[in-house]
């Protein structure tokens, strides 16, 4: 199972934020590509990128950060990116630049043909992001909880041609109060392609904890605040990881 560095981008910095708020951002670096280059040498096997401005924006708005991400792993592991995705031309620019898969979230939720005709356009390159509070998907920075249930949803991407499904639960995101593994086993038993776990990953213990279920389709974890303020060694983490799957 790997374990997923984030690197969440505001005005070009990386940060982690709390529960989605933008006015909760903590800095942690102001030269994202170095940090990339860390997660790297720590023994990252992919990288999930975050443009928290072009999320909130509707469009890119971190690309020069990314540019110099892509540039310092050298396309050593795979990098995947969402925020601010919302048509087909923002994907084929963000594929040509190097990147290996694209996250789409809330455009998901509100225009699924999106997603079909991307899946369409861009096999094997799409992933969709599902945020959810008790089971029901939110969007829009996490400010509107819809009636849409997360495997509801999942299913359905899942016939459209996705290759996986990040899910995180947002009251967790940021809190440090471990992964809901519950919900994130249920989702992963209702569909047949990978999901990746987000959102709370606090220490050693709950990496263990999502070992003993990655047979259920789990195939990753997204990490950040935990790695990023010491709770959790990332490679001492990732190490445990491939001891236990």
């Amino acid at each position: 199972m790997q374990l997923i560095p984030a690197i969440d981008l505001k005005n070009g910095e990386c940060v982690r934020l709390k529960q989605g708020l933008m006015e909760q951002a903590t800095v942690f670096s102001d030269r994202p590509a170095q940090m990339a280059s860390h997660w790297l040498s720590q023994g990252a096997r992919r990288l999930h990128l975050v443009d928290l401005d072009g999320a909130f924006a509707g469009e890119p708005k971190n690309f020069p950060a990314i540019s110099e991400i892509l540039a310092a792993v050298s396309h050593a592991i795979p990098v995947q990116l969402g925020g601010g995705i919302r048509d087909l031309a923002t994907i084929e620019k963000y594929l040509n630049l190097g990147l290996t898969d694209v996250i789409i979230g809330t455009a998901a939720v509100k225009n699924p043909e999106f997603v079909r005709q991307a899946c369409q356009e861009f096999a094997g390159h799409i992933i969709v992001g599902l945020d959810a509070k008790e089971g029901m998907v939110a969007i829009d920075g996490w400010a509107t909880v819809t009636k849409h249930h997360v495997i509801d949803l999942s299913k359905q991407f899942e016939n459209d041609g996705v290759n996986s499904i990040i899910y995180t639960d947002i009251g967790r995101d940021g809190m440090m109060s471990g992964i809901n593994i519950d919900a994130t086993v249920k989702l992963a038993q209702a569909v047949n392609i990978p999901v990746i776990a987000s959102g709370g990953l606090t220490n050693l213990d709950d990496v263990r904890a999502l070992c003993t279920v990655a047979h259920e389709g789990i195939a990753g974890a997204i990490t950040g605040r935990a790695i990023y303020e010491g709770s959790i060694d990332f490679a001492q983490a990732q190490q445990l990881a491939d001891s236990l799957v």
